[in-house]
């Protein structure tokens, strides 16, 4: 059952929501919580149906925010409320409103949000799209018990785990990180099949794919080794590979459903890994509404701190290396340049004291700049022992 409401109050909409339910013959109120999809006019299709879907999981009364932005200066100066109200088949196991926010009342959406929330029900804020970067400090969000983002949908998803990382409020959670449940839990039954301690981790996927990254940085928070991330073409999470001290553990999962488990000594497997929907991932974000706190210690360690820990001890040494010479050559340079513009002077040096860089004999003594010029040539004609003792 639909009921359309045009320039209406959230007074009205309530008024509707009861009308609807004696309609159908259920004028109880069975649902859990309270859904609030925050989205635009494009993605609020996908993101309602997802939502209906997890509904079957868990009756919700579902209130879906689309701020409509006004095409003239005089139609932004008028505010408005449409309300679109579903019950019955058309709203899965719960309730729909549709809320269309026009003018300065779309800055405002948390007064029309608030008289619709269920009574003594959790409510969680879900932004399918343009999320905000402080989740708990929106109007909305502040409203909710659980606020859930994603990522994947943002432009640049792997700066946007930075943003998420700072303002990061228990309550929030990431689709991103969902996605992943299945592989964390795949490898941790792995290494408990195993008494090898791991020594270093490789992580192949896309190369936008903040699930990539959380994972990487959940691998590398937990088991406190190196952890090396390395681009695949897809889709999403294509491996992991565990080094341990005794053989390596493999997880492949090349064509995005059927994935392979190698550990050292044991048959190969073939697991189920499929990429899921949008609605099972909503659906198991609704069955725990407490902090994440395992999902925060793995955003807070940082693609920063994962980016650099990946980078082994002697590529650094020979980093360091090559700087120290870059920085001799261009003392060399410098001394060869001011050499060159000295001019040079045909009459006999006068009597008196040695001049700077001379010997009391005659005999030219090296200055510090020319000792710098020369030191890449002695490096280049040492015998091989030294260079490799220098190089250390």
């Amino acid at each position: 059952m639909k009921i359309d409401l045009t320039d209406t109050t959230a007074s009205k909409v309530n008024k509707a929501l009861v009308k609807g339910r004696r309609a159908i013959g259920t004028p109880a109120v069975g649902m859990v919580l309270t859904l609030v999809i925050v989205t635009d006019e494009e993605n609020a299709y996908d993101a309602l149906k997802a939502a209906n879907d997890a509904s079957h999981e868990h009756p919700s009364r579902t209130l879906v925010v689309i701020k409509r932005v006004s095409r003239s200066p005089r139609d932004r100066t008028q505010s408005r409320l449409d309300a679109e109200v579903r019950v019955g088949a058309d709203a899965g196991t719960g309730e729909t409103v549709v809320l269309r926010l026009y003018g300065e009342v779309a800055d405002h959406a948390q007064s029309v949000v608030l008289p619709l929330l269920l009574p003594d029900a959790p409510v969680v804020v879900w932004w399918p799209v343009n999320a905000p970067l402080d989740p708990a400090k929106d109007p909305l969000g502040a409203l909710a018990q659980r606020r859930v983002t994603d990522t994947y949908a943002s432009e640049q998803p792997v700066r946007e785990l930075g943003a998420r990382a700072d303002a990061y409020t228990p309550g929030d959670t990431d689709l991103s990180w969902t996605r992943i449940t299945p592989w964390r839990s795949m490898l941790a039954a792995a290494l408990d099949q195993v008494t090898c301690e791991v020594e270093a981790v490789e992580v192949e996927g896309e190369e936008f794919n903040p699930s990539c990254e959380l994972l990487a940085m959940w691998l590398a928070d937990r088991l406190d080794v190196p952890v090396k991330r390395s681009l695949s073409g897809g889709p999403g999470l294509t491996a992991v590979r565990m080094d341990t001290d005794c053989g390596p553990i493999v997880l492949d999962r090349a064509d995005g459903s059927l994935a392979t488990l190698s550990i050292q000594g044991q048959p190969d497997r073939a697991v189920a890994l499929k990429r899921r929907e949008t609605a099972e991932l909503i659906a198991e974000e609704l069955r725990r509404l407490d902090p994440d706190d395992t999902y925060a210690s793995a955003l807070r360690f940082g693609v920063d701190r994962l980016n650099a820990g990946g980078t082994a001890p002697a590529v650094r040494g020979a980093e360091a290396a090559i700087a120290k010479a870059a920085q001799a050559v261009a003392l060399a340079d410098a001394a060869v340049a001011r050499a060159e513009e000295s001019p040079a002077s045909d009459e006999p040096a006068p009597e008196g004291p040695p001049a700077k860089g001379e010997a009391a004999g005659g005999e030219a003594v090296e200055t510090p700049v020319e000792a710098a010029a020369k030191a890449p040539a002695k490096e280049a004609t040492a015998p091989a022992p030294l260079k490799k003792a220098a190089a250390k």
